[in-house]
């Protein structure tokens, strides 16, 4: 026995003879992504399309009528976009479908079935009963984005057989959480009616339905979700709905055309999923008769099940009850395969943090101080956003954290560069896989070496050499200035070559303290003696190198302070060199002309002079800097005025001049290059992380020409003989052109200033004044997408081996940010393309964390 109710839940009142909609239309504001999170209590599904009108909501109705077969369950429906409303609404059609089902079949338990319509457009909300409802605004409210709270709502209580109230009952929830009149695409009919619905409004009533309903239940819960038309349809604002849901990611339901052609369009669809990361469970359309799933199985290599309806009747009699009841075995099938594969899910989730501290050795880790329970599991990234699992209280969800350390200062793609990044990779993968590059010419090598050369080695740089990572470039680097060094001091003959003699010159680096080239080790040996070159990591480390100390440049209690070592501040420089109003003020290619820069200039060149006094047979080959922020000796901004000096005195000298931008390249910094900060040219740089947007490794060595004739002749052993299997290929190189053009796009990243070519602040500067005036914070130092902070230790609490951060970074991931530390210095990382919105969130939270040390 059914007892229907219709409710309009406190938004009807009788006026007169006509029914008035009361309720309150929202001023639309553009809101920030609101922050992930859902249950992984029970399973949540997405119900797919190939194409529209292909039964994605006779799927999720049979859904129902399978699932809830057995007291103590809820079904959860929502369908996030419905157009054509009131005349269509899913919701609706699965809760009448699943009470005239449950009628007919009369369990021995009962069901409460609900109907539930969120918002709606005006022009749908005046339409729900054939216009006997009108729109009373209140006063102080403007119409803003024409979209009601139009909380519709209707119920049943199904009533079982006999002695129902022994067996329980069980849950139907219907959501339609916004509705629009027309019955044509969401962004069409989101215009025409003037109300649209951007991806961040949307998400959020997701995010915050699964919440509500998630909620103190007990028993079995399923939940679909059933997107509107098909899989690249566009949702209300435009972007296509499967880079709509992309950052929930619950896996697919594809419904697939059993038609002619729906072969087609259903492995389109699938491989649109695919393309995105979605996890795909399983295939099921209509049966035409076409037999569709003999191709789509061997397609799919048995992946995926593919499931096969009976045809649904022209003719609607029964109101498809017999339909629904002998397609109930396959929806039984789908079901378990549903179940099954969110079991295994759930339990490898679970299962990962033991699994990884039994085969994994992360590198930079003492594994005896990372517990099983402090293991990061990453489901997914989304953009900038890792989808994190965790456990709380037993209960299994999938939360975000922001990838404040940029996976290592690779990271700098936003969702949609993200999916870019995948079609395009999949495409040099389709076209070229992997091919030899050496006395070869493809065309992704060639564009990204032309854009290269174009954009951060301009103005000097001719010839790009490709290898593997950033230590790699770095070795490839010093073997091209050394070389250079010899042929311009005459230190090397074509007899040596020939017979392959060895030298008897003795050449090492000048470089400055603090700075790290990589892991490897000629590039260690470029670097002074550190945690990381210490015995017992490199036992065959001997440092060929002279090691200046540098002046670093930092925010001290709210101002910039040029902190100098005590060989130059014996120099007595002026008081008003040594503080800056401004960040920009550092910059200033004024400072060349200032007292200080005649104090560096007279200091360097009688270092270098002491150096060769004393060297012997031993030459300086070549200068190897981080320009203006050394990374991981502790995020320390050096003077750049101090670097440029340096240059420009080892340029007097003939001594060549790498730049390590592994790190600082490509927007890290908020220019292209590092060069825009320091103002001078090396002769050799080295690009990599961010060069790809971080996807794939790959790296480059740019340098002169003056640096290729070094390594011309007539033998191949003058040649530069390195060189990795996977030199220049054409997956890594597609990816650099991409993340290239995209990041120095104003279209694409509108954090760019083209008129400038440098990207707009990121971070708030009074906030950031506020976090150096901190008692726990002693120097704050923030340019483009690094904002890093050292916090106050003294002992074994401050340097690299400190522990004294992680108690902070554990209550900062708590709160949604992945951070990683170097010692008691801590950073913040974004994109080129994050948004200024999102890095004053970041701020915000870790302000509020510092005010509790």
């Amino acid at each position: 026995m059914s007892l229907p109710t219709t409710l309009f839940a406190g938004i009807l009142r009788r006026c007169g003879r006509r029914n008035c909609v009361r309720r309150f239309i929202s001023t639309h504001s553009r809101l920030a992504l609101p922050s992930i999170e859902y249950p992984l209590s029970h399973p949540i599904y997405t119900i797919w399309a190939a194409n529209t009108s292909l039964g994605k909501t006779l799927v999720s109705a049979g859904l129902s009528t399978s699932f809830l077969s057995f007291p103590h369950r809820k079904f959860l429906y929502l369908k996030p976009v419905q157009t054509g409303f009131p005349e269509d609404s899913d919701s609706r059609f699965v809760y009448n479908k699943y009470s005239e089902f449950f009628s007919q079949n009369r369990p021995e338990y009962s069901v409460f079935a609900s109907n539930h319509v969120l918002k709606a457009s005006v022009s749908a909300s005046e339409a729900v009963y054939l216009g006997g409802f009108e729109i009373e605004r209140d006063k102080d409210m403007s119409c803003g984005n024409g979209v009601v709270n139009l909380g519709l709502y209707e119920e049943s209580k199904l009533q079982g057989s006999e002695n129902w109230e022994m067996k329980g009952f069980s849950k139907l929830v219907c959501k339609t959480m916004y509705g629009w009149k027309e019955a044509v695409s969401p962004h069409l009919v989101a215009e025409r009616e003037n109300a649209r619905v951007e991806d961040d409004e949307l998400l959020g009533m997701l995010k915050g339905c699964l919440g509500s309903e998630s909620e103190s239940e007990k028993g079995e819960v399923l939940c679909v979700i059933e997107t509107a038309g098909g899989v690249a349809s566009p949702g209300p604002s435009g972007s296509l709905q499967c880079d709509l849901y992309r950052p929930f990611r619950f896996p697919a339901i594809l419904v697939g055309d059993g038609k002619l052609g729906g072969i087609s369009g259903t492995i389109s669809a699938y491989e649109s999923l695919i393309l995105r990361g979605y996890d795909v469970v399983a295939v099921i359309f209509e049966d035409h008769g076409l037999v569709n799933e003999g191709p789509l199985s061997s397609y799919l290599r048995r992946r995926v099940p593919v499931l096969v309806l009976p045809p649904v009747p022209k003719e609607m009699s029964n109101n498809l009850m017999e339909w629904f009841q002998e397609a109930l075995p396959t929806f039984h099938s789908l079901e378990e395969i549903m179940q099954s594969a969110f079991l295994e899910r759930t339990s490898r989730l679970r299962n990962m943090p033991r699994k990884a501290h039994d085969v994994f050795w992360w590198p930079f880790t003492q594994h005896k101080l990372v517990p099983e329970e402090n293991v990061t599991v990453i489901d997914s990234r989304c953009g900038e956003n890792f989808a994190v699992h965790k456990v709380n209280n037993n209960v299994d969800l999938i939360t975000q954290q922001f990838d404040a350390c940029a996976s290592w200062w690779t990271q700098g793609p936003d969702a949609t560069l993200q999916i870019e990044l995948a079609r395009d990779m999949g495409y040099a993968t389709a076209r070229y896989g992997h091919v030899m590059f050496p006395e070869n010419v493809y065309e992704p090598a060639l564009e990204c070496a032309e854009l290269l050369l174009e954009g951060v080695g301009k103005g000097w740089a001719s010839r790009v050499y490709f290898s593997d990572n950033g230590s790699t470039a770095i070795e490839i680097a010093l073997k091209m200035a050394l070389r250079k060094f010899l042929f311009d001091h005459k230190l090397v003959s074509d007899d040596l070559v020939a017979e392959n003699v060895e030298s008897c010159v003795d050449l090492k680096v000048l470089a400055l303290r603090g700075s790290y080239h990589g892991d490897t080790l000629g590039a260690m040996e470029a670097q002074a003696p550190s945690p990381y070159t210490g015995f017992y990591q490199q036992p065959w480390y001997k440092g060929r190198g002279y090691f200046l100390d540098p002046p670093t440049v930092a925010m001290h209690d709210g101002v910039w302070k040029l902190s100098l070592p005590q060989e130059i501040e014996t120099l007595k420089p002026s008081l008003e060199d040594l503080t800056f109003s401004l960040r920009e003020n550092i910059f200033k290619e004024s400072r060349d002309t200032s007292n200080l820069a005649d104090i560096y200039h007279s200091y360097i060149w009688k270092t270098l002079q002491l150096i060769i006094d004393s060297s012997g047979s031993t030459q300086t080959g070549a200068l190897i800097i981080e320009p203006v922020i050394q990374g991981a000796g502790g995020m320390e901004m050096v003077d750049p005025l101090f670097q440029r000096v340096l240059v420009k005195e080892c340029r007097n000298k003939k001594i060549p001049v790498i730049f390590d931008e592994v790190f600082t390249g490509f927007w890290r910094l908020g220019a292209e290059s590092a060069t825009e900060f320091i103002r001078c040219k090396p002769d050799i740089a080295c690009f990599a992380k961010l060069m790809t947007g971080g996807i794939v490794p790959l790296a480059v060595t740019l340098a002169s020409e003056a640096v290729f004739e070094a390594f011309v002749g007539d033998s191949k052993l003058q040649a530069l003989l390195h060189g990795h299997s996977y030199t220049a290929h054409a997956v890594g190189c597609t990816a650099a052109v991409k993340s290239i053009k995209w990041f120095k796009d104003s279209k694409s990243n509108h954090n760019l200033i083209s008129e400038a070519m440098l990207l707009r602040e990121l971070w708030d500067s009074d906030m950031v004044r506020q976090i150096s005036l901190l008692p726990a914070v002693h120097r704050v130092v923030v340019l483009g997408t690094l904002c890093a902070l050292e916090l106050r230790a003294e002992g074994s609490n401050a340097g690299y081996a400190s522990l004294y951060a992680r108690s902070l970074l554990q209550k900062l991931r708590e709160d949604g940010i992945y951070m990683r530390p170097l010692g008691n210095v801590i950073y913040l990382m974004c994109g080129p393309c994050t948004s200024p919105q999102s890095c004053s969130n970041l701020l915000n939270k870790v302000y509020t964390r510092l005010e509790e040390l």
